[in-house]
């Protein structure tokens, strides 16, 4: 038998990442030109240009507000948003050795959650703290009360899954005490909204925000490719093949906590992405994780625009909150994995 070394395809795998480009290209052309304002293409290809390149088209200041600094800002926000949290499904899979690890399941979103509550109702920190300082505060306090009851119950996998359910609805009844005893009216209402997922309040800042973010974070999970594959054989195996098993832990836990808190504080809790999207991925590039990496986040970003777009036109002059799309998506999928889960390999 022949042990001479696989040459890379490289037409199929540029093919592979021009389709990928043209798909998440095409999801945002549909983001920018569909919504309740029917608006035609041609002008919002001219709003495009005049607000990337100042091209000088005649078009209205409305159009113009619609097109680019509502919609392109939501749309870029969405796919972000939807890029890192499947991110984090990957890394967390990975690290934890289940299926079912994500960052809401886990309860990292509803410490988020709380954190950035506290802050917006409580100025928990003055101005020391922002939202996302808050929020980021929350995550890591999440990830430490999951990792302690975890480690109480014996540490296996199926114990972690557990302890993220318990402290996940911790955090949320921490959420809903901190709201119904503090927050004024319009406080409650607004918060209550905005933690069902809302991109309706997305504008560019916030574009900026959390581009570095995920592009930062991308790069750390990239250069980790190689050990969380290793990972996959269990943690002791990795220490056997020379990887520093807790501190690519720490790392990995603290990018997943800052991903995850940074879009929890812009657009609030988005669930079942960072379960769902890792799974397809794997099933259509492999378990290898220089591939299946860049492809959660691609795939990821898609999902959450297609889903955004969803939740403008479901429902006739309203929007719904985007957690409430993703849930009906993410709930049959999770149910789907339970039950492949429960079935011997």
């Amino acid at each position: 038998m022949s042990h001479a070394p696989i040459e890379p395809n490289w037409p199929a795998r540029i093919a592979i990442v021009l389709s990928a480009l043209l798909a998440l290209v095409t999801a945002i052309t549909l983001a920018v030109t569909i919504g309740e304002m029917q608006i035609p293409l041609s002008t919002a290809f001219q709003a495009l240009g005049n607000g990337m390149f100042d091209l000088g088209y005649p078009v209205s200041a409305i159009q113009q507000g619609v097109i680019f600094d509502y919609r392109l800002s939501r749309a870029l926000l969405a796919a972000l948003c939807g890029g890192t949290l499947a991110l984090s499904g990957a890394i967390l899979q990975a690290l934890l050795r289940n299926p079912l690890a994500e960052p809401y399941i886990l309860g990292i979103s509803a410490g988020a959650s709380t954190g950035a509550v506290a802050v917006m109702i409580l100025g928990f920190g003055g101005a020391v703290l922002t939202i996302s300082g808050g929020a980021f505060l929350g995550a890591v306090v999440a990830l430490l009360v999951v990792a302690l009851l975890a480690t109480g119950a014996g540490g296996s996998s199926d114990r972690v899954i557990l302890a993220g359910v318990a402290g996940s609805q911790l955090f949320n009844a921490a959420t809903a005490t901190i709201v119904t005893t503090l927050a004024n009216a319009e406080q409650a209402r607004g918060v209550m909204f905005w933690l069902l997922g809302n991109f309706g309040g997305v504008r560019w800042p916030d574009v900026w925000v959390a581009t570095p973010v995920a592009l930062i974070c991308f790069g750390v999970c990239m250069l980790h490719a190689k050990v969380l594959d290793a990972f996959a054989f269990g943690a002791d195996a990795a220490a056997s093949l020379g990887v520093a098993v807790t501190r690519v832990r720490i790392v990995l836990f603290a990018t997943t906590a800052v991903m995850t808190a940074t879009m929890v504080s812009i657009v609030g809790t988005v669930g079942f992405v960072g379960l769902v999207i890792p799974h397809a991925a794997r099933f259509l590039v492999g378990p290898a994780h220089a591939r299946l990496l860049p492809a959660c986040l691609v795939i990821g970003a898609i999902f959450m625009i297609l889903a955004d777009i969803l939740s403008r036109i479901l429902v006739p002059q309203q929007i719904l909150p985007i957690g409430v799309v993703t849930a009906l998506f993410g709930a049959p999928a999770f149910a789907l994995i339970l039950y492949r889960a429960r079935r011997p390999v």
